[in-house]
């Protein structure tokens, strides 16, 4: 019996590098499991759409889909989007089983993925001295979502024995320029934002330009196709293939 098909869903940009990233990302997925169909899909915005993909997988001959969200927080698009989607999946094809699984959320390993973009940007602006950071993130209208990265900042902040501020690009103060005035109003010079965002896009640019703006000294890109995001997809995976057995 074939293995259910691997649907690694983002939400889409308008911004090509975005597609381009989810694209890498899941080709690290198929790397590890090329035993594996699996198809980079999106909410909107860009292409190829979810439905489309689901629509080529069932003509294909599979009946089974796992669906995992390329989401860090389960906010609105987790809990209304996503679901939304897989309903109208499900609806359409009536003999095909298509599960979502939680979303990818804040694992602690990605703060290792986290410290390999920081490296990266602190390289290529030559800084060598750091005495506070700023995890930047998209910000969500439900604490809970903006709760969970402040706690990943602070577990952050801990292994690097450095302050540490959550900021958020959006509907969540403090910005990321904000962040960065707060510590230096405490004398502090050597600040670096951390892009807690899976992908590049608007809001990722606009929190380093907020940041920079405000005397950063460097700022990390997005997680992007690093080897232990693609590891948590299959982990998502594994949980949502499972979950398709019979009892």
């Amino acid at each position: 019996m074939a293995a259910p098909a691997l649907v690694a869903l983002a939400h889409g940009s308008r911004d090509p590098r975005s597609a381009r990233t989810i694209t890498a990302l899941v080709d690290e997925v198929r790397a590890m499991r090329p035993d594996l169909r699996i198809e980079p899909a999106f909410l909107e915005l860009s292409k190829p759409a979810f439905q489309t993909v689901v629509d080529r997988l069932v003509r294909a001959g599979h009946d089974e889909i796992v669906v995992v969200p390329l989401l860090l927080s389960e906010a609105y698009h987790a809990k209304v989007d996503v679901p939304s989607a897989v309903a109208a999946a499900a609806a359409k094809h009536p003999g095909v089983q298509v599960r979502a699984t939680a979303v990818l959320g804040l694992e602690p390993c990605f703060l290792e993925v986290l410290d390999v973009r920081l490296r990266e940007a602190l390289r290529e602006s030559r800084v060598r001295e750091l005495d506070a950071l700023v995890l930047a993130a998209a910000g969500s209208s439900d604490p809970l979502a903006n709760q969970a990265v402040a706690r990943l900042a602070r577990v952050w902040g801990a292994r690097h024995k450095l302050p540490v501020t959550a900021a958020f690009a959006s509907s969540s103060p403090p910005a990321t320029g904000e962040a960065v005035r707060a510590f230096r109003a405490e004398g502090r010079r050597h600040i670096a934002v951390a892009s807690l965002f899976l992908a590049p896009g608007f809001l990722p640019d606009r929190a380093a330009e907020l940041a920079l703006e405000a005397g950063a000294v460097a700022v990390s890109e997005p997680l992007g196709a690093h080897p232990e995001v693609a590891r948590t997809i299959l982990a998502r995976y594994a949980v949502g293939a499972v979950e398709l057995v019979p009892v």
